[in-house]
């Protein structure tokens, strides 16, 4: 610790240019600062300043020896810094933007809320694509590959879109075979509600092939409606694994086209990018990503 002491004097001299004002910074005389100096160029073997009575100035092995001080005092405050963040306790106001998939989050953060009762969750469900730093989020939650170079990034986990419908809707309208069947067949749509544009369904097409228009028997702008119109059997609705497992297991929901879908898609989280995410953030990406996908689920 001497030694660092040593280089923090020395910045400080070089920067100042005297021992009068490096002494007074640091709080200790100005023969203290000398003699500090004088034993850090005595164990470097070098003169390290040009001493007059009216200032002081580097030598060129001063300038060199400054350039590296500096970085390993920055190194020892970023290290200090870090562990002083990974003790303390998550606190505060944490602002998370999230799309709009309640049925899959909302129990994960419930429990988060329990687990850092000192951190205050203010919550935007949006499936608008945000700026996470120009509109002061601390963290968001979308699918697709991270494209943002100022972000951090930690991949949550995979999802499947499926086709799905009601036995009682399949067993009066038949079972599409192809996508080209669809044509005959009652579809229930999401609107963005930022663009107004329909999610187009993720259908595997052959290269050069155009998109199929789908019947839209209704529209809406979440997945509850879409569930609720499938399960009742009034159509074909494109929904995520996650908010439809208890009833693919249940037989009230059906596969349709297994084969004709496209691949999964990965959730990540992203963040404002730094060496030393706050504590808070730090215990959000952790939490959800041992608790979005558990024991591996979504993983492909």
């Amino acid at each position: 610790m001497d030694s660092l002491s040593g280089f923090a004097v020395f910045v400080q001299v070089a920067e100042s240019r005297s021992f009068v004002a490096a002494g007074r910074l640091l709080g200790v005389s100005a023969s203290a600062v000398g003699k500090s100096v004088a034993r850090l160029e005595e164990r470097l073997g070098v003169r390290l300043f040009h001493r007059s009575t009216r200032s002081v100035t580097l030598t060129a092995e001063g300038a060199l020896f400054l350039e590296r001080s500096r970085r390993v005092l920055a190194e020892v405050e970023a290290a200090e810094l870090e562990l002083a963040q990974a003790t303390a306790a998550p606190r505060g106001r944490l602002r998370v933007s999230l799309p709009l998939v309640s049925s899959l989050v909302l129990p994960v953060l419930s429990d988060f809320m329990r687990a850092y009762p000192e951190i205050e969750l203010d919550l935007d469900f949006t499936d608008q694509l945000v700026d996470v730093i120009e509109d002061g989020f601390d963290a968001v939650v979308r699918t697709g590959e991270p494209a943002d170079s100022r972000l951090s990034a930690r991949r949550l986990g995979a999802f499947q879109a499926m086709l799905v419908a009601s036995p009682e809707y399949l067993a009066l309208r038949g079972t599409p075979k192809v996508p080209a069947d669809l044509a005959g067949h009652a579809c229930l749509h999401y609107r963005f509600p930022h663009t107004g544009k329909l999610e187009p369904w993720p259908l595997r097409r052959a290269p050069g092939e155009p998109e199929l228009a789908l019947p839209t028997s209704m529209i809406c702008n979440n997945i509850e409606t879409r569930l609720c119109f499938a399960l009742r059997g009034l159509g074909i609705a494109c929904l995520p694994d996650f908010a439809i497992q208890q009833q693919l297991a249940d037989g009230s929901l059906c596969q349709v086209l297994p084969g004709h879908v496209g691949p999964a898609k990965a959730f990540h989280v992203l963040w404002p990018a730094s060496r030393h995410p706050s504590p808070k953030v730090r215990a959000l990406v952790d939490f959800l990503s041992a608790r979005l996908f558990p024991a591996g689920q979504g993983r492909a």
